[in-house]
């Protein structure tokens, strides 16, 4: 484990990660963030951490590495992730980085609640795109106890966001009955009810107005207003449009820490308030 000045890097469970420390020291009550990059800019655990650092959230802020991305990106790199995304983008990467992700949480939490003396606070969740998928699959089907999340240029609806994909490189997708299963699981509107009824934790959606609007901001939309119906207090679902914003947080190429965007700066103010009203007390 290695550190600099305000941040903790290492493996949690075999899960690389970027920590930083709360402003006012740990407790045992201090809130806990964990975040998971996009698969564009920012796509690495360090570049996602100097994107959105939830600049002036007094919480333990945790970046958690994708399966395949970053130092665990499979033998021939980016040339070896576009070979796959052609055979196959849901069965090859979609479906198998988010089932993985989610499925290390649990291990890679506990392990850090070892290494960082963590304590029991509350847990808020950051994601962006497929890392977004991550967080919405944690609150809908995990075990620990989630009061908040961040999506941001979300991948809400798996089906749409593949299609538009597709249309971007003139390709059409082949849905088969195990690809449909996936985009089934990566289907946060019709799971509505899953996330709802684990406490019905407050969800802010953000969007770009530039992303595209089939893949990403009319599903956004939809789950705002899906998960508005069924909660006691429609304001803990919220969606935020943010001006001249596409889907990427970050300059490509998107792996090392880079300057913050003024988008990006934006999106992190939003987050940094819905999360200190939602999780820190």
């Amino acid at each position: 484990m290695g550190t600099d000045a305000t941040q903790i890097t290492g493996l949690a469970a075999g899960v690389p990660f970027v920590a930083v420390p709360p402003i006012t020291g740990p407790s045992t009550t201090t809130p806990i963030v964990v975040a998971w990059h996009l698969m564009d800019a920012p796509r690495t655990e360090a570049a996602f951490a100097a994107a959105l650092p939830l600049s002036g959230l007094d919480a333990w802020r945790i970046y958690l590495g994708l399966p395949m991305s970053g130092s665990r990106t499979p033998p021939g790199g980016d040339s070896e992730l576009m070979r796959l995304g052609y055979e196959d983008a849901v069965l090859n990467l979609q479906g198998p980085i988010t089932d993985q992700a989610a499925a290390e949480f649990g291990a890679a939490v506990a392990d850090l609640r070892g290494q960082l003396d963590l304590g029991d606070g509350p847990t808020g969740l950051v994601g962006g795109s497929i890392g977004a998928a991550v967080a919405q699959l944690v609150t809908a089907e995990g075990d620990l106890d989630i009061r908040a999340a961040v999506l941001v240029s979300p991948l809400v609806q798996l089906r749409p966001a593949v299609e538009a994909m597709a249309r971007g490189y003139g390709v059409t997708y082949a849905w088969s009955e195990p690809s449909l299963e996936v985009a089934r699981r990566l289907d946060f509107v019709a799971r509505a009810d899953d996330i709802a009824q684990r406490g019905q934790p407050a969800v802010l959606l953000v969007v770009g107005d530039e992303d595209d609007p089939d893949g990403v901001r009319e599903p956004a939309q939809q789950l705002r207003e899906s998960l508005a119906s069924r909660y006691a207090d429609p304001e803990r679902a919220e969606l935020v449009v943010i001006p001249g914003m596409g889907h990427s947080l970050a300059d490509e190429p998107g792996v090392e820490p880079a300057p913050q965007t003024t988008q990006a700066a934006e999106v992190d103010g939003h987050a940094v308030q819905w999360l200190r009203r939602h999780l820190v007390r």
